[in-house]
């Protein structure tokens, strides 16, 4: 992975981290540079880039700081998304991944050519969510 390319990475887990990007800011960034999806490890605490190649880039995330839960509350998912889709008053991405975790989720992929997220649990259950229109 060029430098360029794992800045421009950095540059968006930071802004999700910190709450100067949104989540479209961060796709449109990814994109831009060339991107194919991103994954969000919160067991490993981790961050993973992958350009169509199959180069990818491996970045430290904030650690959420409690484990996974073992049940997958898909519903609880689906309502921190909607909360993160209408950047709720006192959103931010850090709460949303402590509620997420807390509901089972153990991570989640963004594919963009798919225009989706899937989150998933310990135990591989699934919840879908396509980008918005």
């Amino acid at each position: 992975m060029d430098a360029r390319k794992t800045e421009i990475a950095r540059t968006c887990l930071d802004g999700a981290e910190g709450g100067t990007m949104n989540f479209p800011q961060i796709v449109g960034a990814l994109m831009a540079a060339g991107f194919e999806a991103y994954a969000i490890d919160f067991r490993r605490a981790a961050a993973t880039y992958y350009l169509p190649d199959g180069d990818s880039v491996v970045l430290a995330t904030h650690a959420v700081g409690a484990p996974v839960a073992a049940a997958f509350d898909a519903g609880a998912i689906a309502a921190a998304i909607r909360e993160a889709q209408a950047l709720a008053p006192g959103y931010t991405y850090r709460g949303f991944c402590k509620t997420v975790v807390a509901a089972g989720c153990a991570g989640y992929m963004v594919s963009f050519a798919g225009r989706r997220a899937l989150y998933f649990g310990r135990t591989a259950e699934t919840h879908v969510e396509h980008f918005p229109q």
